[in-house]
């Protein structure tokens, strides 16, 4: 028989999917580019050109037992020192080697991190916004409950979490920059969460982890600077992608660093190892993790996200939405014009403006645009937007 959950997924499909599929479809009838789609969160911009040369030389003149073969079980011990030198010079914490397990993306680092630190009944929190597959990731783990958001500034709702937490909270999950509101948790945020989960700690006798999702760490605007959470909290299990830094989401390469100050950090990492035998990860790819080991101190070119943001920033708070500005990522997560966010993005779609509604992100009433396209298409949305918002919403 067929397992029934899964089968009963397919009637919760992701938003996000379900929109650009939509688009797809749109653009073969009317072009691509003049769909403004606004779905999907894929990076535009180039990989580093050093990226793309070392990739062709390990692939044409590397050992193929060592480009080709698999990989040991919690990644390649050159490849783990690196990234562990790597976050050391940069954000002063003494990781080693022993501390860092190579994955298949950030969604791969979360799938072992859940299920290093989360027995079923546990529960994981999380705040609005969040990324919608948040769900689907902890589902088989642990139940995850979602701390109403702070629509003012979109930082930590501190008086519903502080109601939220229990006994059974094991972990604390959190996205900054985040996707999809493109804010960035403050120092003083920080703190406060690592303060507060202390005191719980000790209050309820049992460790309480972060697990901390940082694909977007690196694009950061008008000189924001990330506070990385291992300084402020011991136990802290950091779950990071080249996805977005790089521009490499199909390469799917990532790596969980467990903070060295975390008293099992060595026993977590090895449990990784055994936990991808139970899930079928056994290693990314050998070619991927040597390739970005070159490059860990290095991004693309993101310098138009910034400016893509900006462009819609001044048309949005212009044309009367709400909107937190972003302080990074290449997300904007406007009030919609209406309170149904999935009606006014169904609106959008007559415009050829594809919005993501933001229910799912656990904001009712906000829509989220994903801005990492062209800024020549960003341009030319503009106009478009006016369009949609002075038809439909005249007396806004």
């Amino acid at each position: 028989m067929i397992v029934k959950e899964y089968a009963e997924m397919l009637n919760a499909k992701s938003v996000i999917r379900e929109m650009s599929a939509f688009a797809a479809e749109r653009g073969k009838k009317i072009g691509y580019e003049n769909v403004f789609d606004y779905s999907l969160g894929n990076p535009s911009v180039p990989v580093p050109e050093k990226l793309r040369t070392k990739i062709a030389k390990l692939a044409l003149e590397g050992n193929p037992m060592e480009v080709y073969g698999y990989s040991p079980t919690l990644g390649i011990p050159a490849v783990r020192e690196k990234v562990a030198a790597s976050l050391k010079k940069r954000f002063g914490v003494p990781y080693e080697g022993k501390h860092i397990f190579m994955t298949s993306g950030a969604a791969g680092a979360l799938a072992h991190a859940f299920r290093c630190v989360l027995n079923k009944g546990d529960e994981i929190l999380t705040f609005a916004p969040y990324f919608s597959e948040y769900g689907p990731y902890t589902k088989p783990v642990a139940d995850l409950r979602v701390v109403p958001a702070d629509t003012e500034k979109f930082q930590i709702n501190f008086e519903a979490f502080a109601s939220m937490m229990n006994e059974k909270v094991a972990a604390v999950l959190v996205n900054s920059p985040n996707n999809p509101s493109g804010t960035v948790y403050s120092e003083e945020t920080i703190q406060k969460m690592a303060d507060f989960l202390r005191k719980k700690q000790e209050e309820y006798g049992h460790d309480i982890y972060i697990i901390s999702d940082e694909p977007y760490r690196e694009i950061l605007f008008d000189g924001t600077v990330v506070p990385y959470i291992p300084k402020y909290y011991e136990n802290t299990i950091v779950c990071y992608s080249f996805s977005k830094s790089i521009s490499l989401p199909g390469g799917r390469i990532g790596y969980v660093a467990v903070s060295p100050a975390c008293k099992d950090a060595e026993l977590l990492i090895n449990m990784c190892g055994q936990i991808s035998r139970g899930i079928g990860h056994n290693c990314p790819t050998s070619l991927m993790q040597l390739a970005v080991a070159e490059i860990l101190d290095e991004t693309s070119d993101m310098s138009v996200y910034e400016k893509n943001m900006n462009l819609l920033y001044e048309t949005l708070t212009d044309l009367g939405f709400t909107c937190v500005k972003p302080k990074g990522t290449f997300y904007i997560f406007p009030k919609a014009l209406e309170a149904d966010a999935t009606a006014f993005c169904k609106k959008a779609l007559n415009y050829d403006l594809v919005l993501v509604p933001g229910d799912g992100f656990g904001c009712p009433g906000y829509f989220r645009m994903a801005y990492c396209i062209d800024t020549e298409k960003v341009e030319r949305s503009l106009p478009v937007l006016r369009k949609f918002v002075e038809a439909e919403y005249p007396s806004r």
